[in-house]
């Protein structure tokens, strides 16, 4: 509900909105022109009595006097019975220039306000800060449930480019959003006389002196007036003596006897004309310069919001199967949650939801992170699909999920059954579907099924589970699930740099041309994306459905596709990809990394690899073109047959790219690894990490655990861990 609450007025309003954007953007900078342009008031202001009379020396024939929230002193005359409007300096009270309202703020003001349709318009616009408001509370509240609560609202974000830079801007944008878009709701309210509204004025006085001359300098009521509380001030009528002076400032109306100065009349300005004051200076800026320009920088993320909020749709539209129209979640009988990052897992959720529906439940399919036991008011059990992200931690659409079960004062009374995916050649299989069913047991939710797991997308392995949950449910449960082919594009490769023959190890650098898309394609989303060294490129091998990953190490800029390769005994992916030749082509595709990379600050960053791990390595420094402090620590088995990146790693170090190179090798007579050269260089890595530096981890999983070792004995006698760097995202690991 409050996904949809959030999807359907973006998607619907988002042209309208687009406009009142960018319209708003420009009418924010209008009033700090218009305080720009206002004559500088180098000697104390004067007060209301003394400026009228000063221009009323200049201007014998002046009508009124009106002072903007900006400052701008505007007077209204005639001479020689012809109008005439000028800026008046305070000072002076001559004025220093015509004055002639600008047709481009008229213009863009109607456009914003009303688009040109009065009432209708004016109502239309009304809609769009409405359905702003919406947008800005359900994607709050949407990113609250996404992280797992209101203290994690400002944490680190993960996914997609799109998704991240979604939720950032709005971040920044949220408050001035929110103030524009009630500010603008009140406004029309008011315009439209839904609220209630005070006394506009005071009755015009009924009895004057009926006398004339007061010299408006000389009067007590005005001179009482300081010059910045003055709105407008209009004098009598010439050669009627029953007129009288009209005084408007910040807190009321009144009028002045013309002849004696007296104060005939006066009222002050009511709450509700003073809360429509401040409700149009919130909106406008108007008095408040630095605040409008404040939120016209934060309305120019709403075409942002927009077109990345639409990428993201788009994105999730294409990502995650068509289930079939399921049951509420109040009126299931099975529920069926899901944790996943990349996708490939909704589509198991799917072939489940049919499944289970062909069997004549009544089922509700979704996202871990919407899991609420109290919806689920008819339900008999409880299934969880979930994947891992990196080394253990939830996926995406997982946020929250173990603070909302750790949160409940006992355990869901219907069974529960975790089903896991993963790949088996990680020692921490499905770590994150482990974790679940650790905390369900210590929650005491019973269980309907023990713990599985499906090894790398496996149909085998999910048809068996799906045997076992029939089973468990008395019934027949055949699971026939078709892994979808992710869209991948034809890589060509153009060179490739071969080592590790003599070690019985071969390594390559694998080089490929970058897929040529159209204009459609870019347009759509559809053509081969950008990406960043330390992101994955899929490939799909022949004969195969489940991609292999490999870290990239060059980024789009750089003009090609780069990865490292090493053979493996019976690797299927790996055994194609060595024997590949220049000309050859393989599919693949990019998957997002967004965590393994360097952060965006000066602060030096330490890199550590081994093998095939120092792509991405070599991709962050390649990319270091201004010369960041940069320190790579690598490990191979032999300088002559193993030391990947040999010349670009002198390169890099002679143009600064790389400060310093430290490497171990495995098969020399002095045998070190990478955690020795580690221990060696103790000092000055302490010194790196306590001004700041981020350490970057990649290569295989038993070279992680033994640099994971020499850093903790680094940093111990500074009282740091690997642990707390990781917490502070000053430690990542891409293993492997």
């Amino acid at each position: 509900m409050l996904r949809s609450l959030h999807k359907i007025p973006g998607l619907v309003a988002a042209a309208l909105i687009l406009l009142l954007a960018t319209t708003g953007v420009v009418l924010s900078v209008l009033p700090a022109l218009e305080t720009a342009q206002a004559p500088a008031v180098t000697t104390p202001a004067p007060n209301t009595a003394e400026l009228a009379a000063r221009v009323a020396a200049a201007y014998p024939g002046v009508e009124q006097i009106r002072r903007a929230p900006s400052g701008l002193i505007t007077a209204f005359y005639f001479e020689n019975d012809r109008p005439g409007r000028v800026v008046i300096d305070p000072v002076t009270g001559e004025g220093v220039r015509d004055y002639t309202p600008s047709a481009f703020s008229r213009w863009m003001t109607n456009l914003h306000r009303s688009l040109f349709l009065d009432d209708g318009g004016r109502l239309t616009a009304a809609a769009g800060a409405l359905a702003m408001l919406v947008l800005c509370v359900s994607g709050c509240l949407l990113t609250v449930r996404r992280v797992g609560g209101w203290r994690r609202l400002f944490s680190r974000l993960r996914g997609p480019l799109a998704g991240r830079l979604h939720v950032e801007i709005a971040r920044i944008a949220l408050p001035g959003l929110l103030l524009s878009s009630l500010t603008a709701l009140v406004m029309t309210a008011g315009t439209f006389g839904v609220l209630p509204s005070d006394r506009a004025a005071p009755l015009f006085p009924t009895e004057v002196s009926e006398t004339m001359g007061a010299a408006p300098g000389e009067i007590a009521a005005l001179a009482a007036v300081p010059l910045e509380d003055l709105r407008e001030l209009t004098f009598p009528y010439p050669g009627d003596a029953t007129d009288v002076f009209t005084l408007k400032t910040v807190s009321g109306t009144g009028y002045l006897d013309q002849g004696t100065g007296a104060m005939l009349v006066w009222a002050d300005h009511g709450p509700w004309q003073q809360l429509s004051a401040t409700v149009k200076m919130l909106h406008t800026g108007r008095g408040a310069w630095v605040l409008g320009l404040v939120l016209g920088l934060t309305t120019l993320g709403a075409p942002v919001l927009a077109v990345t909020g639409i990428i993201v749709w788009l994105s999730g539209r294409r990502a995650r199967p068509r289930l079939p129209a399921g049951a509420r979640a109040d009126r299931a009988d099975t529920i069926v949650l899901v944790g996943s990052e990349g996708g490939s897992t909704w589509g198991f959720a799917a072939t489940l939801h049919k499944g289970l529906m062909a069997a004549g439940h009544t089922v509700h399919t979704a996202a871990l992170s919407r899991f609420a036991p109290e919806r689920y008011t008819n339900a008999r059990q409880v299934i969880i699909l979930a994947s891992t992200y990196g080394d253990g931690a939830a996926p995406s659409s997982a946020q929250g999920f173990a603070d909302r079960l750790a949160a409940l004062p006992a355990a869901p009374a219907m069974p529960l059954a975790v089903l896991g995916f993963g790949d088996r050649q990680f020692p921490d299989f499905c770590g994150y579907a482990c974790e679940i069913a650790r905390l369900a047991e210590e929650k005491g939710w019973p269980q309907l099924l023990p713990l599985d797991r499906v090894d790398r997308q496996s149909p085998q392995d999910f048809a068996r589970w799906g045997r076992a949950l029939g089973q468990a449910l008395g019934h027949p449960l055949e699971l026939a699930h078709q892994p979808a082919l992710a869209p991948t594009h034809p890589l060509t490769l153009i060179s490739r740099r071969d080592y590790g023959a003599e070690m019985q190890a071969p390594t390559s650098i694998l080089r490929f041309a970058l897929p040529s898309i159209g204009l459609w394609q870019r347009i759509t989303g559809r053509g081969f994306p950008s990406f960043a060294a330390g992101d994955l490129l899929g490939i799909l091998p022949e004969g195969s459905a489940v991609p292999r990953f490999y870290s990239l190490a060059s980024a789009s800029r750089d003009g090609f596709v780069e990865i490292c390769v090493k053979k493996h005994t019976g690797g299927l992916c790996s055994g194609q990809l060595i024997g590949l030749r220049p000309g050859g082509t393989v599919r693949g595709f990019i998957r997002r990394n967004p965590d393994f990379r360097p952060v965006g600050n000066r602060k030096p960053v330490i890199l550590i690899g081994a093998g095939t791990g120092i792509g991405p390595l070599a991709g962050f420094a390649r990319a270091n073109r201004k010369g960041r402090d940069m320190h790579l620590y690598f490990g191979a088995r032999h300088p002559k047959s193993d030391l990947l990146y040999d010349e670009e790693l002198r390169q890099w170090q002679a143009n600064g790219r790389l400060t310093s190179v430290n490497t171990a090798f495995s098969r020399t007579a002095d045998r070190s690894y990478v955690q020795d050269i580690l221990r060696k260089d103790a000092a000055r890595i302490t010194d790196l990490i306590e001004g700041g530096a981020q350490v970057l981890v990649c290569g295989g999983r038993e070279m992680a655990s033994g640099v994971t070792a020499a850093m903790a004995d680094i940093l111990q006698p500074k009282g740091l861990t690997p642990a707390t760097l990781k917490a502070e995202g000053r430690y990542v690991e891409d293993v492997y």
